[in-house]
């Protein structure tokens, strides 16, 4: 498995923005898909963004489309998701995902490697 470390999250106004870094350990991080989720309060864990090994293909959950970017550099194993317009809906933990075993990446179980969380509070 790949060792991979969030930072980056914090408390916000509603309409700003911050950009969350996942910092990969692992010598094949660029042949991995990398992901994000978030669960917010009370909910479960959901997808937010992938992108794929050349950095192409990025998928978005339609509440984050138009507002986050998910983005990676290789040469520092490192993925970024860059967050605008933040809502208070946003507010959640979010984690970094690695290593994508099945098709469906908006499935977490898709996943193999997770790093700790970094919360994300967004207030009104």
């Amino acid at each position: 498995q790949v060792k991979l470390v969030e930072s980056g999250g914090g408390l916000v106004q509603a309409g700003g923005s911050l950009r969350l870094t996942c910092a990969a350990s692992g010598r094949t991080f660029n042949r991995y898909t990398m992901g994000w989720f978030r669960q917010p309060p009370g909910k479960e864990r959901g997808f937010v963004a992938a992108i794929s090994w050349s950095g192409g293909s990025p998928d978005y959950a339609d509440s984050v489309k138009g507002r986050f970017t998910i983005s990676r550099d290789n040469a520092k194993n490192t993925v970024y998701l860059q967050m605008n317009s933040l809502k208070p809906e946003d507010t959640a933990v979010y984690w970094c995902a690695a290593e994508l075993l099945g098709g469906d990446r908006s499935a977490a179980l898709s996943w193999v490697s997770w790093g700790q969380g970094t919360q994300v509070t967004v207030s009104s």
